[in-house]
């Protein structure tokens, strides 16, 4: 039986309200003797219970070395972000009382996905039953924004919208350059195992409208190929439970601080989406084949290669893609709020440096744990040096 209501989604969205916000970040659960996987979700779970603000915030994801954190829905991004701080502090802490240590990268540099166990949930023995090898493989780490949106229609074609924008959020966040014990050569493993292995991935169809969507979903649910709506892993989708477009494109961010930046320029992507639909600004569904160009480009380089210009076919620095999405959004930021405020470096260009650098594979990741201790662990204003 189909766990799918699309008439109460509809009715989510119509009585949504515009530009809330919601976080959710995964982390790898590490031994703090070599940094490999750890599988202790469990007993990190049952340890929050005593705190009632943490273990509601906690959720399992896949396997029992990861470990997710989510803020709850905020009236605004600034309201998100301090929920989700107060909850990477008590997690932080909560990890150091039983001796284990959180990792903030993409995918974990050498851990053998042979040897992670699936958390004992039915929604994720689905997943293992209906995927088999590619849900064993992802053993991956990703960071997810909600954005509340009032109106069905207007929040499919939202994610329309942003179809094309999600490969210079991909490159922009990418963290993931090390898999299986070396440099994989690409700057987004993470991409390459979750986002191009799963079905229903990735960059999906211009639907138009609500209508269109309903359709697509209900055949789904009619051939029996999905009886949940997570099933359904776009890269970006509307999800019917919280009214909110989710943007799920992005690598975990190995800092707090570009964590936070990150997540101000998703809110803000949505919001001058929402804004541009709103003005009647002109806009061509580009093919998919054409994304798919630049969200290879994204995976393959980061911010070291080249972007395309879709319409034209030009190419530009990838490393433009921050500069171009500040200015299409500076009106909604202007409005907003929002602070974007990048390193210089992403994460898979700082890791990348530190092997350029001498540095071994481990003692580049440790270095990576510890700036990522050092800035999710402290207070609400924590920083770090990440040039």
């Amino acid at each position: 039986m189909s766990e799918i209501d699309l008439d109460n989604g509809y009715v989510r969205f119509e009585q949504a309200t515009d530009f809330t916000v919601g976080l959710e970040e995964e982390f790898a659960i590490l031994d703090p003797g070599h940094l490999g996987l750890a599988q202790r979700f469990e007993e990190l779970r049952n340890g929050a219970q005593s705190d009632p603000f943490l273990a509601d915030a906690i959720a399992g994801e896949l396997i029992s070395s990861e470990i997710e954190i989510r803020s709850g829905r905020g009236e605004t991004l600034a309201a998100a972000q301090e929920q989700q701080r107060e909850a990477r502090r008590r997690l932080f802490a909560l990890a150091a009382s039983y001796n284990v240590l959180l990792g903030a990268t993409g995918t974990h540099p050498w851990a053998d996905y042979r040897e992670q166990r699936i958390i004992d949930t039915e929604h994720y023995h689905r997943v293992e039953d209906g995927l088999k090898y590619v849900a064993w493989r992802n053993n991956t780490f990703s960071v997810h924004v909600h954005v509340g949106i009032q109106g069905a229609d207007r929040a499919v074609k939202i994610c329309d919208r942003l179809r094309p924008v999600l490969p210079l959020l991909l490159a922009i966040s990418a963290n993931s350059p090390f898999l299986e014990g070396r440099n994989a050569g690409l700057h987004s493993m993470r991409s390459q195992i979750f986002t191009k292995s799963f079905p229903r991935c990735g960059v999906p169809d211009a639907f138009g409208s609500w209508e269109s969507f309903a359709q697509y979903i209900d055949f789904l649910v009619r051939t029996r190929s999905i009886i949940e709506y997570t099933q359904v892993w776009w890269s970006i989708r509307p999800h019917l439970t919280f009214g909110t477009v989710e943007v799920r494109i992005c690598d975990t961010q190995a800092t707090a601080p570009e964590a936070d930046a990150l997540s101000a320029l998703i809110v803000a992507c949505v919001a001058q989406a929402a804004r541009d639909i709103d003005e009647g600004r002109p806009h061509v569904d580009l093919p998919p084949r054409l994304i798919e160009e630049n969200m290879w480009r994204a995976i393959r380089y980061g911010l070291d290669g080249e972007l395309l210009e879709l319409e034209s076919g030009e190419a530009y620095p990838a490393r433009a893609a921050v500069d171009r999405l500040l200015a299409w959004t500076a009106p909604m930021r202007r409005e907003l709020g929002l602070s974007v405020e990048l390193p210089p470096q992403n994460g898979a260009q700082r890791q990348r440096a530190l092997l350029a650098q001498g540095m071994t594979l481990p003692e580049a990741f440790t270095a990576t744990v510890e700036a990522t201790r050092a800035t999710y662990a402290g207070s609400a204003q924590s920083t770090v040096e990440v040039n």
